[in-house]
Order: C-alpha cells, then sequence, then structure tokens
C-alpha cells in the first residue's frame, strides 16, 4: 500500500468515539476534586443535617434515614450527570467554540453527541459511588439497608444516569449560554425538591394532586429506583414502572437533545 493510500485509510467510528471519550474521562480526571467538591457538597450537607444532625436532636425520628439515603444518591447521581454534559456543551459552543475540532472528526454528529452522554453517565456513577460510603459512615445504621440486589443497584443507576445525561444534552443545547445560570434555580433546584428525594412518593397520598403532578419529573424514578433496591422493605415505587418510566424519558430526552444538538452544530 503506497503512503497516500495509507493516509486516506478511513479511521473507524468506534476508534474515533474511544479517542473522544478517553479526552474528557481524562479531563475529568485532572479536574475530580473539583467535579465532587461541585456535585456532591450539597447531597452531602443534607445528609449531615437531615440524616445526622437532627435524628441526634429528636426533631427528626432515626426511620427517617432509610428514606433519605436513596434519595441523596440519586440526587448525586441526576446532578453530576446533567452538570457533566451541560456545562461542557455550554462552554463548547460558547466561548470556546472547542466543538467545531469535535465536529472535524471524521464521525456523524449523532455519535459525537452520544459520546458526550456516555461521558456524563460515568460521571454520575463515579459520584454516586463516591456519596454511597460517606453516607452510610455520616448516618450511622441504616434500617432495612441492603445490597442485595446488586443488579438492581446497578440497572437504576446506569439508567438514572442516562436519563439525565440527556436531559444535560438538551438543557446544554436548548438553552443560551448567557441564561444557563436559570437552568439551575429554576430547572434542577424545583426538580430536586419535588423529585421525592427527601420523602418517598407513596407518602405523598396525602396530597393527591401533587403525588401524580411530580411524576413528570425525572428524579422521582431515580428516588424510588433506589428506594426499591437499597430499601426494599420500605413502601416504594414499582420498580418495573421505574425501569418502564426512565426508559421513556430516556429516549425522549436524547430524540430532543440531538435535534437540539444537530441544529446548533450545522447552524
Amino acid at each position: 500500500m503506497t503512503a497516500p493510500a495509507a493516509l486516506a485509510a478511513p479511521v473507524a467510528p468506534r476508534k474515533v468515539f474511544a479517542a473522544l471519550l478517553r479526552r474528557d474521562l481524562c479531563v475529568a480526571r485532572r479536574e475530580l476534586p473539583y467535579f465532587l467538591v461541585r456535585t456532591t457538597l450539597q447531597p452531602l450537607l443534607f445528609i449531615v443535617v437531615f440524616g445526622y444532625l437532627l435524628p441526634k436532636m429528636g426533631f427528626v425520628q432515626r426511620g427517617y434515614g432509610s428514606a433519605l439515603l436513596p434519595g441523596i444518591l440519586a440526587i448525586s447521581l441526576a446532578f453530576s450527570s446533567v452538570q457533566s454534559v451541560a456545562l461542557p456543551i455550554v462552554q463548547d459552543f460558547g466561548w470556546t467554540r472547542e466543538i467545531e475540532d469535535r465536529l472535524l472528526a471524521p464521525v456523524s454528529i449523532r455519535l459525537i453527541a452520544l459520546e458526550k452522554v456516555v461521558s456524563g453517565v460515568i460521571q454520575g456513577v463515579v459520584a454516586a459511588l463516591f456519596v454511597l460510603p460517606i453516607a452510610r459512615w455520616i448516618m450511622g445504621p441504616v434500617a432495612s439497608f441492603t445490597l442485595v440486589k446488586v443488579e438492581t443497584v446497578l440497572g437504576v443507576t446506569i439508567l438514572g444516569a442516562t436519563a439525565f445525561s440527556t436531559l444535560g444534552l438538551l438543557m446544554g443545547t436548548a438553552i443560551n449560554p448567557q441564561q444557563i445560570g436559570l437552568m439551575f434555580s429554576v430547572i434542577i433546584a424545583p426538580m430536586i425538591f419535588f423529585g421525592c428525594a427527601y420523602y418517598p412518593w407513596q407518602g405523598l397520598q396525602a396530597v393527591p394532586a401533587m403525588k401524580y403532578g411530580v411524576l413528570v419529573n425525572p428524579l422521582v424514578y431515580v428516588a424510588e429506583g433506589m428506594r426499591g433496591a437499597l430499601t426494599p422493605e420500605l413502601p416504594h415505587m414499582s420498580l418495573a414502572a421505574v425501569f418502564a418510566a426512565l426508559a421513556l424519558l430516556t429516549a425522549l430526552f436524547w430524540v430532543l437533545g440531538l435535534r437540539c444538538f444537530e441544529r446548533r452544530a450545522i447552524g
């Protein structure tokens, strides 16, 4: 094979995908301390206050920790996944214009967007794995807590991280860079407080309108899935409903996010 022919040989898309993912993970590893502080500090502070201090002071029943721990893990997973995708995309399409280098890669735009989502999934899982042992150590013994259903925990974790990574793809491409601050105050904050992270979904039976109104919130399904996997003896949403809802939301966010991503990349 001549030298020009060798240079003209196409590069396999999977190799380009792996190279892009490896680059993003190297950047994430270099910034790991800042990433963990940014994405896990708030959940850990909630654990300290509501999972340790208030039970010690007698203002909250000790059994509350069983409902709180899975919800805190859900927040860590969701917040880190959406942030790990949305913020870099805003930067890439904004002032750095780094996205132009990626668009020159010999792969489709869809594969570039998929790499962003996979990177967000990995970072979300890392954040959840970081929070779990620390939260468990701060709270002490948690009633009904178990890791017997490892496959269910992994399923909820990966599917939940995927749902919020695709949501990050949608937010990062649909929201103007100048309005990115509003994303956390107008979208993420209400999502956290009405995502059944600090209370079980079954407890909303006292407010039926709210019980069914929060079902549009993807965090509800991650939190309830974590409860079904980590504290299966306590009331929780059906795991079949959790997996079905997360799969549907992931597909919806991916279609909408990819459409916005392609529009921003081409336009």
